[in-house]
């Protein structure tokens, strides 16, 4: 089985991961992604790079949990969750978070949660680079708000 958390510069190939995931679960009904891209803007202005770092083995522990914690309130087969690092121009793939279960619904929750959990807990440091210059993005009250709603307090805004 491939590992449920990967924490790497090079980019991800959606298919191949999703193929891995399925492979010899026949129980397998749905499959929910989710893919996160570097947008060219944010909060109002211009963005033309964005840099992620992150505390090696502290945030992959941290994401561990947070598929723990999915596969107990959720009925799903497995979650997969891919996080790259490193400098990423616009247009590049950031985050992949998949979820194989027997049914959509599940795998639709699961994986929004996940991706939820992910934006607010994970370890991750964010720098854009835009024509004014480099700056750290901050939490967001939105990202909390949206944790929130499975009971999770996330307090980082």
């Amino acid at each position: 089985m491939t590992a449920r958390v990967a924490i790497q510069q090079a980019d991800f190939d959606l298919g191949a991961e999703v193929d891995a995931m399925r492979a010899g679960d026949a129980g397998v009904g749905a499959i929910a992604t989710f893919v996160g891209t570097v947008r060219d803007r944010n909060d109002g202005s211009a963005v033309t790079a964005l840099e992620l770092e992150h505390y090696p083995g502290m945030t992959e522990a941290a994401i561990e949990a947070m598929i723990d914690e999915a596969m107990r309130r959720f009925d799903i087969r497995a979650a997969r969750v891919v996080h790259r690092v490193g400098p990423l121009a616009v247009g590049d793939r950031i985050v992949l978070v998949a979820v194989t279960s027997a049914h959509r619904a599940v795998a639709f929750q699961a994986c929004e949660f996940l991706m939820d959990y992910l934006k607010t807990q994970a370890p991750f440091w964010k720098k854009e680079t835009t024509p004014e210059g480099s700056r750290w993005v901050d939490a967001r009250v939105a990202d909390d708000a949206a944790l929130a709603r499975w009971g999770i307090a996330a307090g980082n805004a």
